[in-house]
């Protein structure tokens, strides 16, 4: 017994004294408008206050979150490697021909950061201002409107995928490396439409290069009371909201997972971090490993399940 104590102990104190040293907190899209590079900034200001350390962003875009996701999944469980997942890791074993890691066996879930919904965009010079009038369109003209997304696995091509579906519309898919060149595109009138995070889309739209028709949640947004949902424009039984959260590597001690989601629920409690997650559309979260870990199963098994029905093929 003493000798499994002593071999026990390196173990318990490197986990009791975490973090030593700076913490990287891997996003898998690139920097600019999408919701998971402004939620991380945002954040990680206030969570190395809690923990001691900086915690620096790292944007590693690209084949739909998986590159940053697989950097994480083989990063050693030190906790000093975080990745900011988000709804393509329940997905993209569905999407994708064959994923470099297992989501559901190569993470450990630590905490839901904050849960958005998203809107529906198009370049003005699309001659559509309901939702009504721009299905009427795409299915006057099949396959001819556009639309772009963070890649496929983002939360704004599963909402656009599901849009299509539940309209009976053909809409072409063009893929990015992640939200901000997207929308600077749609802005720029190479693409025609977009469902997007709240925080990208605003300035375009207040700056007259984009029109907002609707917002993607079941009820209206307080920052956007005038925008109907999806609903309530006439697309049936239509919800999508976005969400992100905090995964360690597999083996991860549990008292570095306790520690990092107790501090991680503590900034998102202060009113100042509420009150600029309410400013960019969130909602902050900040919930037990075990609750994220089951909300993170049953999003991988729904969207499993759903792809299959949308009839999206993996690539």
């Amino acid at each position: 017994m003493a000798a499994m104590a002593a071999l026990a102990l390196p173990h318990l104190a490197k986990a009791d004294i975490w973090p030593t040293k700076p913490i990287r907190l891997v996003v898998p899209f690139s920097a600019g408008a999408g919701i998971s590079d402004i939620l991380a900034r945002l954040i990680s200001q206030h969570l190395s206050a809690g923990l001691g350390q900086q915690i620096v962003v790292d944007n590693r875009p690209g084949a739909g979150g998986n590159l940053g996701a697989d950097i994480v999944a083989k990063a050693p469980p030190d906790g000093y490697t975080v990745l900011l997942g988000s709804s393509f890791l329940a997905v993209n074993a569905f999407l994708y021909a064959q994923t470099p890691f297992d989501a559901l066996g190569d993470f450990v879930p630590v905490s839901t950061v904050a849960i958005n919904p998203l809107l529906l965009v198009l370049h003005p010079s699309v001659p559509a201002r309901s939702v009504a009038e721009l299905v009427a369109l795409a299915k006057a003209k099949p396959g001819q409107l556009n639309y772009g997304s963070g890649g496929i696995g983002s939360t704004p091509f599963l909402a656009t995928e599901l849009f299509k579906a539940k309209a009976g519309i053909d809409i072409t898919h063009v893929p990015y490396k992640g939200g901000a060149p997207a929308l600077a595109d749609l802005a720029a009138g190479q693409l025609s439409m977009m469902i997007e995070n709240m925080p990208g889309t605003m300035p375009f739209v207040r700056g007259g290069k984009m029109r907002a028709l609707a917002i993607t949640s079941r009820t209206r947004s307080s920052l956007e009371p005038e925008l109907p949902t999806m609903i309530e424009a006439g697309v049936p039984d239509y919800e999508m909201i976005g969400w992100n959260g905090f995964f360690f590597p597999k083996g991860i001690p549990s008292d570095i997972v306790a520690r990092l989601q107790v501090e991680l629920a503590k900034v998102l409690a202060r009113p100042e971090v509420k009150e600029q997650l309410v400013a960019i559309g969130a909602e902050g979260v900040g919930d037990s490993p075990s609750s994220f870990a089951a909300f993170f199963k049953d999003e991988t098994m729904r969207w499993g399940k759903l792809i299959k029905d949308l009839g999206i093929k993996p690539e």
